[in-house]
């Protein structure tokens, strides 16, 4: 009895080491594909090209109608659908204004699986950019709503 309580408190460590390390190379790999308000408004203004694109929810857009300037709005399941959408041979920077930057994480780890190397999201996405009292410009173009699918009630 001994022996099995010794063996999955092994298995147990080794778990909670792989998660410690997976956990570590997740937060690398953020860093590594992220940038700060102040560091896109610096990249920004010194004229290098960098695509911008805006992901949030429609719904969110439509309660916020406002853009950093350039960039361009494009649903994230659109985009996580079509990747193709996202140019490969330009830098690329993401925002939305989830918590935690969840759909711009989403979009990121799809386009970085996909092959896609210059790409970025915005840490803190629009609010950060907003925060730091970087302008933006309203958004004007029709756009769709969303509806989800619900299924059909069974008989």
């Amino acid at each position: 009895m001994t022996l099995i309580l010794v063996a999955i408190g092994i298995a147990i460590a080794c778990v909670m080491v792989l998660l410690s390390v997976n956990r570590g190379r997740n937060r690398s790999e953020l860093e590594q594909h992220s940038l700060s308000a102040e560091q896109l408004e610096s990249l920004m203004a010194s004229g290098q090209k960098v695509s911008l694109f805006d992901i949030r929810q429609p719904l969110d857009l439509l309660a916020y109608p406002e853009l950093i300037p350039g960039a361009k709005w494009v649903s994230p399941e659109e985009v996580l659908k079509t990747p193709s959408l996202l140019p490969r041979d330009e830098d690329i920077v993401v925002y939305c204004t989830c918590p935690g930057d969840k759909t711009s994480l989403s979009v990121l780890h799809r386009a970085l699986a996909l092959g896609f190397t210059r790409i970025k999201l915005l840490n803190g996405g629009l609010a950060a950019w907003k925060r730091k009292g970087y302008g933006v410009e309203p958004y004007r173009e029709s756009f769709r709503l969303s509806i989800p699918t619900v299924a059909p009630a069974a008989r």
